[in-house]
């Protein structure tokens, strides 16, 4: 089955098969016990959920969702390991709806011969289309298999509710610095698996370097580790030193931050920089708005969010925010990167440090809901305009008061929703910015309104 081979029981239990030195140092240093994972205290600690399942050797379908290099192929492997389960792997990249079905044959058959289950494990399921996803339900239904799904895309938009339904969603973080260093004070201590028998030393600067340009994957930062040792040893022989330099060689050309042009990263961090604009924080706003530029995400998309920011939650209170940030995807139109990227860190600021308002917007979505619940009202006749002889005899406009004509260019006393329909106020300034000299002028009108009408009410 193409990207489907057996791992368990006949594989064993510490980290890579034996006899292979040529696995790379992150697949050897696969944790092959609880007690020797690092990090996933929240699943994993004491009375956790995660660890009672593995410890009860009675697995359920589950999918684990978090960012590269934080142990969901390990688990998935622990599961099958702890149950005396037989361990079938899958590539959504590559497999279709024959490989699953080949794998359900297999699991069916080493049913009948063992007695004993299999769990199947999918490789980033989010790829699986629809049908793909439907193909397990039937025999994750019926215990033929249990389902074991990687991803770092967010399940509730990439997987189907009927998988979902039947199978615990375990969310994984990732490593912390401090993670990353136990996992690699491990891998150089490690005589078998690592690279205790070498003879590597590592100075403490570069081992939280290392560290810190993991990002939170223990099997990047193993990776490195691995490169960096051998650079060291093809230089200097045994007991070679890592320095901080030498990390820096490996890595060059930078580390890559997760983020996925159209994954949950991406959308987590544009929350995030829309967050702290909201928020005021223009050191926020400016890192998020680096972080995305980073990763690679198109400051034209960026430049067009700004806009909606600036009507969003400035609004009224600052209208030059919106057109400070229509300028700013103007430049970033016509001058591309890197000029066009300071226009829009410069509205950004700006944004951030502007008055809030979501009057507007709070207004526009009230009036909309209003809109799409009730019906067809009649536009009143003296709003109508009459550009025929027939709509003027029909008194279509005749009797509109023409504000210009008006003392204060104010009607007062008119109104100007469908009749029958009660008037009503959606839009409400707060009490920020310009805003706070639009709600006088407003209560001024309501109150001549108030004057006009000869009672109470809101006008």
């Amino acid at each position: 089955m193409n990207g489907t081979e057996p791992l368990f029981p006949e594989a064993p239990a510490s980290g890579a098969p034996a006899g292979n030195e040529f696995a790379p140092l992150a697949d050897r240093m696969r944790p092959a016990t609880l007690d020797d994972f690092v990090g996933q205290e929240h699943l994993l600690g004491a009375g956790k959920p995660l660890r009672r399942a593995l410890e009860s050797g009675t697995p359920h379908s589950m999918v684990l969702w978090g960012p590269p290099g934080t142990g969901k192929t390990t688990l998935a492997r622990m599961v099958a390991h702890r149950s005396q389960a037989r361990f079938l792997t899958v590539s959504a990249v590559l497999a279709g709806v024959k490989d699953i079905r080949e794998a359900v044959t297999k699991a069916q058959d080493h049913r009948r011969r063992t007695n004993l289950g299999t769990v199947l494990f999918v490789d980033e399921v989010h790829r699986f289309n629809k049908a793909q996803q439907d193909a397990f339900l039937p025999y994750v239904e019926d215990g033929t298999l249990v389902f074991v799904g990687a991803t770092t895309e967010n399940p509730s938009f990439e997987l189907n509710s009927a998988l979902l339904s039947r199978a615990r969603v375990y969310v994984l973080r990732g490593l912390d610095d401090t993670d990353i260093r136990r996992v690699i004070d491990g891998a150089l201590a490690d005589v078998e698996r690592g690279l205790g028998g070498q003879g590597v030393v590592m100075e403490d600067a570069a081992r939280d370097l290392l560290a810190e340009l993991a990002d939170g994957d223990a099997r990047r930062a193993l990776n490195l580790l691995e490169l960096a040792a051998g650079v060291a040893g093809a230089e200097e022989g045994e007991g070679a030193a890592i320095t901080p330099e030498r990390i820096r060689e490996v890595v060059a050309g930078g580390v890559l931050r997760r983020f996925d042009k159209q994954g949950d990263a991406f959308y987590d961090q544009i929350s995030a920089l829309h967050k702290s604009v909201r928020g005021s924080d223009p050191d926020a706003t400016l890192y998020w708005f680096a972080r995305m530029l980073d990763g690679g995400c198109d400051p034209l998309y960026i430049a067009r969010r700004v806009v909606r920011m600036a009507s969003e939650d400035i609004g009224n209170a600052d209208p030059r925010g919106l057109e400070l940030a229509l300028n700013a995807w103007d430049v970033q139109e016509r001058l591309g990167s890197p000029e066009g990227e300071l226009a829009v860190a410069q509205a950004l600021v700006y944004l951030a440090c502007a008055p809030k308002s979501n009057a507007v917007y709070k207004a526009f979505n009230a009036v909309m809901a209003d809109v799409r619940e009730g019906g067809s009202e009649e536009v009143p006749v003296h709003l109508r305009n009459a550009p025929t002889r027939l709509m003027k005899e029909l008194g279509y406009g005749r009797e509109y008061r023409y504000a210009h004509d008006e003392p204060e260019a104010f009607a007062a006393g008119e109104t100007y929703f469908p009749e029958g329909m009660e008037p009503r106020r959606y839009y409400r300034p707060v009490p920020r910015g310009l805003e706070t000299r639009i709600a006088e002028k407003l209560e001024h009108l309501r109150q001549l309104n108030r004057e006009a009408q000869g009672a109470g009410g809101d006008g």
